[in-house]
């Protein structure tokens, strides 16, 4: 069955009376579903321009986040409520931002993730589980743009229309499966998400990059990167919307002498390619300024990242290589992404600088107790074989 259109009645909360009637339904249900449209791609904010809220059995609530409509009432009420959400880490730090914190939520994606299936995307589950096919027209469309289409309003009422019953069916897999216990400690785990910090160095994550070598190549990368970004946050804009990361690159590549040498580079294109050319080449011009290094800034978790073992630290890559093949058969047995088992940054922290205590070194990490119990046997059964020596 296609799904066009909601089946729950539809309501606009454009006023303080609409507001009251939400909060009025939400007395009497201890669980609501849901959701949030960013503009990623063409807002450098990934602030909400849309929340859908629904309550099962009465119907769907549509709340304009940019206009005045009171959403400060909102907050106990909704707050106090167990969240059903898909895949909650997308919109957990664009409600936050509004005040909105679930005292208890669902992820109906990571429970498909558990659950063993291949495709956790809301379209793909409930096609697999509930026969439902969700109209896609809109899924990159802008939500900033004012007013909204019919069309958009009822493609965003869709991703809560379903969640009911999508979480009923999941839940039976789920208990099938034996991995109930695990996915609980796996939604209070998420009730503390908070999105990873901006990178020390963002520029460095330029497709290609990390085959240059060449410093003065590498801050052309970090000048461009830096400007393109400065204008973006100003416009409020994506920053691929001004020129593309390939466009970098291009610049990159090439290394251009002159402003008209950036012109003529055809594979530097994008809408403000041209437009900017004079702040593109100045940022070029500059960028031997820059103080930076060919190598990364080692920060964040402490080790030096993984990529550089096998030249700087072999004993460590030696031992994430035997492990981590280990770790994700388990993962395979267990039907279960290898990620969604212990995540990977973990796995390379054990392998950098194992303890003795594996599983106190786990749990240091922030590692669940189902997952510490599940693979601490592994990892260590892996390091011993890494420590045996190795055949000339």
């Amino acid at each position: 069955m296609r799904l066009d259109k909601p089946r729950l009645p539809v309501r606009i909360v454009d006023s303080a009376e609409e507001l009251q009637i939400l909060i009025n339904s939400l007395e009497a249900v201890e669980q609501v579903a849901i959701d949030a449209e960013r503009a990623s791609g063409f807002r450098y904010s990934q602030k909400a321009y849309l929340i859908q809220i629904a309550i099962r059995g009465q119907g769907i609530w549509l709340l304009d986040p940019v206009s005045d409509v009171y959403l400060a009432d909102l907050i106990a009420p909704l707050n106090s409520k167990t969240w059903l959400l898909h895949a909650a880490t997308q919109d957990l730090p664009c409600l936050a931002e509004l005040g909105f914190h679930p005292s208890a939520l669902i992820d109906t994606e990571l429970t498909a993730r558990i659950a063993g299936l291949e495709r956790v995307g809301l379209g793909s589950v409930c096609e697999v589980l509930l026969e439902i096919e969700l109209a896609k027209e809109h899924s990159a469309a802008d939500w900033s743009q004012r007013p909204l289409t019919q069309e958009m309003l009822d493609y965003a009422a869709l991703d809560v229309d379903v969640m009911f019953e999508l979480w009923e069916t999941l839940e039976k897999l789920i208990d099938e499966s034996g991995k109930s216990t695990w996915l609980q400690q796996e939604f209070t785990h998420l009730l503390d998400f908070k999105p990873k910090p901006p990178l020390e160095e963002p520029w460095r994550g330029l497709p290609g990059l990390s085959r240059i070598k060449d410093l003065p190549k590498l801050k052309i990368a970090a000048s461009l990167h830096a400007v393109r970004d400065g204008i973006a946050i100003e416009k409020d804009i994506a920053p691929g919307r001004l020129i593309p990361d390939r466009s970098i690159m291009a610049a990159v590549n090439q290394a251009p002498k002159s402003r008209s040498e950036l012109a003529n580079n055809k594979e530097f294109q994008g809408r403000a390619s041209r437009t900017l050319l004079s702040v593109w080449w100045d940022a070029i011009a500059q960028s031997p300024g820059l103080e930076i290094s060919i190598e990364p800034v080692e920060k964040g978790n402490g080790i030096p990242n993984h990529k550089s073992w096998e030249r700087r630290f072999p004993e460590a890559h030696h031992r994430l290589e035997v492990v981590r093949p280990m770790v994700l058969e388990l993962a395979s047995e267990l039907k279960i992404p290898v990620e969604n088992l212990l995540t990977p940054d973990y796995l390379r922290r054990v392998c950098f600088e194992p303890q003795e205590d594996v599983a106190a070194q786990l749990s240091s990490f922030g590692a669940r107790d189902w997952q510490i119990e599940v693979v601490t046997t592994v990892i260590q059964k892996g390091l011993l074989q890494a420590a045996q020596p190795q055949s000339a």
